[in-house]
């Protein structure tokens, strides 16, 4: 009788192990130069659950690759699909409810193109970035949870370049107009209350106020200043 017993649990054993060398056999291969190929799937190092999988097509990843999480949830933090034809990777990136963090395309590890972020647990667009070889290029939009405009900055190779706006919430209006010229203000800027009055307007030259600047209360001029006049510093006196 112990012997039978011992026969049973030694096949049970020896089945187990076949069964998952099998398993194991069906994913993680490599082709005959040594590249990845088919089903690969990645493990957290230490708690060794899973972290990522999807397919090798000759040591190119090709199709959508799942991201896990570091918990027994195992939620899906990023897919990213794979383009061979043009080496792009269209990515999205969850937070562990399952709402979108950001989309979009990269290239060569690159941003490019629209890329889009999104409110926190929300379905609403926070901001629509553009971007040109890893670096913002074009307009940059940023909204209100409300879907509303709150502001538009437009850039050219990283750096802000063009107009600039900033509106209100309630009734849209135009908080700030200015202009940047190589990431610094450059050229007339007018600043508003939400009421639509203006609160100051002026110029600037090389992201310093020049010439006359107006200041405004409740939509009347209250001050003029020449902001070209050389200020004159005052050094303390040393005893």
């Amino acid at each position: 009788m112990k012997i039978n017993k011992f026969l049973y649990f030694l096949v049970a054993l020896v089945s187990l192990v076949f069964q998952t060398i099998t398993a194991q056999s069906d994913f993680n291969k490599l082709d005959d130069k040594g590249r990845k190929h088919g089903l690969w799937k990645g493990f957290h190092p230490e708690s060794k659950r899973p972290k990522y999988e999807g397919t090798f097509l000759h040591g190119k990843e090709t199709g959508v690759f799942y991201f896990f999480d570091d918990t027994n949830a195992k939620s899906i933090i990023a897919t990213r699909e794979f383009n061979p034809k043009d080496n792009s990777v269209f990515t999205i990136f969850y937070d562990q409810a399952k709402n979108k963090v950001s989309e979009g395309k990269q290239v060569n590890r690159l941003y490019v193109g629209q890329w889009k972020y999104y409110h926190q647990a929300s379905k609403e667009i926070m901001t629509i970035e553009n971007y040109k070889n890893g670096k913002l290029d074009g307009l940059r939009s940023v909204y209100y949870p409300s879907t509303k405009i709150a502001e538009e900055t437009n850039y050219l190779k990283g750096v802000k370049h063009g107009k600039y706006r900033k509106y209100s919430e309630k009734d849209g209006v135009i908080l700030e107009d200015s202009n940047y010229n190589n990431g610094e203000f450059d050229g007339p800027a007018v600043y508003k209350d939400p009421l639509g009055n203006i609160v100051a307007q002026g110029k600037y030259v090389n992201g310093k106020k020049k010439g006359i600047w107006q200041f405004f209360e409740n939509g009347k001029l209250v001050s003029e200043e020449n902001m070209s006049k050389v200020k004159k510093v005052v050094k303390p006196k040393t005893k």
